[in-house]
């Protein structure tokens, strides 16, 4: 049975075995002209095969008029919630992004709920987490059923980032946000009620009326006497999140939904815990820091970064973080210069 995982291993034992310098030179030689790792297929492709792989998939998609890949992909991600009588249509999209995409579903008579939404991450092969090293840290590792996962092989796969690593690296991406919204919402957080997960969704309360989702803060001005108010309840979330040992990782305006006059925080896939990742209090401080530039001028008194250290310190939290030695590579040129100010202030 072949047990070399790399070329690396076998030159290893090779070293070891009685073979004349000229025959193994030789032997090197031809070895090297073999390449390592099949080339990468194009997306065109890997979209072709998705849709190969079911072609009668996503019969339960009868209003949502999507494109034959969208559909396998839709499928693939939510015929788990149709047969468990959770949904019985996918009515339209609500959001679209780069790495999930929102669903409006109508929900099935022995449902909860009317109407839910399903958001859908893109299969594994479409997504680009370059950066998500810096949220991973200090997490534990979840499997699809959100338990720990302490299998060595299948960590080693994970380290590795083998196909099989990175499989497992998606599935527990998508974890580990369900059971931080499971979390919160226990908590009383104002955020979606979470409902159920698949091997690539997670199904919760959808905000907004049928025809019209709930818009983002950040598409808001806000009445004058109604943007103090909802600046409090923001930073009241923000407190209850740092409570739990939660930091968002990427709250702002565009995270943050409006309805009702109220507000409602959404998207948890980056979230951290402070006492665990080098980068929490910088990660922490940039919410705050947006949060606050969006009631900013909305006309609200606020400051940034007083607020943050003391909520840190609240917590009794040291406020002198060790930065990811990645950090300034992974994020975008605006995050970067928004680190190297925090670093020289």
């Amino acid at each position: 049975m072949y047990r070399y995982k790399n070329l690396n291993e076998f030159d290893d034992l090779e070293d070891d075995l009685p073979i004349r310098n000229g025959a193994r030179r030789a032997h090197r030689k031809k070895k090297a002209s073999i390449p390592q790792y099949a080339p990468k297929k194009a997306p065109e492709a890997l979209w072709e095969e998705l849709a190969a792989a079911d072609e009668d998939s996503g019969d339960f998609i009868k209003t949502y008029n999507a494109s034959r890949h969208e559909r396998v992909w839709i499928a693939d991600a939510l015929t788990h919630f149709y047969h468990q009588q959770w949904i019985t249509d996918i009515l339209r999209q609500v959001k679209g992004g780069k790495e999930a995409s929102v669903y409006l579903c109508e929900g099935h008579p022995n449902a909860p709920l009317e109407f839910m939404a399903a958001k859908v991450y893109r299969p594994r092969h479409f997504r680009n987490l370059r950066n998500d090293h810096l949220y991973r840290e200090g997490r534990l590792e979840l499997d699809e059923a959100g338990n720990e996962i302490i299998d060595g092989g299948m960590l080693h796969a994970m380290a590795k980032r083998t196909t099989y690593g990175q499989d497992l690296l998606h599935s527990s991406w998508i974890a580990y946000e369900m059971a931080s919204m499971e979390t919160l919402h226990a908590a009383g957080a104002a955020i979606p009620q979470p409902l159920g997960r698949s091997n690539n969704a997670i199904l919760m309360e959808y905000i907004g009326a049928p025809d019209f989702p709930a818009p983002i803060l950040q598409s808001v001005s806000l009445p004058r006497g109604e943007a103090g108010t909802l600046y409090r309840k923001v930073v009241d979330n923000i407190v209850l999140m740092l409570a739990h040992d939660i930091i968002h990782g990427d709250l702002s305006a565009y995270n943050i939904l409006y309805w009702d006059g109220d507000v409602i925080l959404i998207d948890f896939p980056q979230v951290v815990a402070p006492g665990q990742n080098r980068s929490a209090y910088q990660i922490f401080q940039r919410d705050v820091q947006r949060v606050c530039e969006y009631f900013t001028a909305q006309g609200v008194r606020t400051d940034a970064r007083r607020l943050a250290r003391d909520l840190w310190k609240q917590r009794g939290l040291r406020t002198g973080p060790d930065v990811h030695p990645g950090l300034l590579d992974a994020e975008d040129e605006d995050d970067i210069l928004y680190w190297q100010a925090l670093q020289e202030g």
